[in-house]
């Protein structure tokens, strides 16, 4: 067992405006579909400010208070890939699309209706169940297994 690997910090953000969810319609072939607002982690950034700065990039929106809720990861046998949880419920600004993809309010409710990214229905556990903190991908069987902890 080695005591350090290679790890890949990137960020999502569910930004809550009562019962509304802002969501980005990703043109991204590796992970189409509709997700959150985030992205990667710069070299020495601090996570929180991380996550500010690529929900501005994405969105338009200033968030302010972010709150940590958990963490998705995987490993593709030479990078442990670790994406941080946030939830924001305050915000300014005014919403546009980027060049990452079309954004938008959506119901919470009817959020599962629309195209998710591959994930999103149950990452979507992680983000809203207290007592879930990890979306974790489990490939010691082959393929790839979700496990929610």
């Amino acid at each position: 067992m080695h005591p350090t690997e290679r790890v890949d910090l990137t960020n999502l953000c569910m930004i809550v405006d009562g019962k509304r969810v802002l969501v980005e319609e990703r043109k991204n072939r590796s992970w189409p579909g509709v997700t959150f607002p985030g992205g990667h982690v710069e070299y020495r950034e601090p996570f929180t400010d991380a996550v500010i700065r690529e929900v501005r990039e994405e969105t338009g929106l200033t968030i302010s208070s972010p709150r940590l809720c958990g963490i998705k990861d995987w490993d593709n046998g030479e990078t442990r890939y670790m994406v941080l949880l946030y939830r924001a419920d305050r915000f300014s600004g005014e919403i546009r699309d980027s060049e990452e993809g079309r954004v938008f309010w959506t119901e919470l409710d009817t959020l599962t209706d629309l195209p998710l990214a591959e994930g999103m229905r149950e990452l979507l556990r992680v983000f809203q169940e207290e007592d879930l903190s990890e979306f974790f991908y489990d490939r010691t069987g082959g393929g790839w297994e979700i496990v929610l902890k």
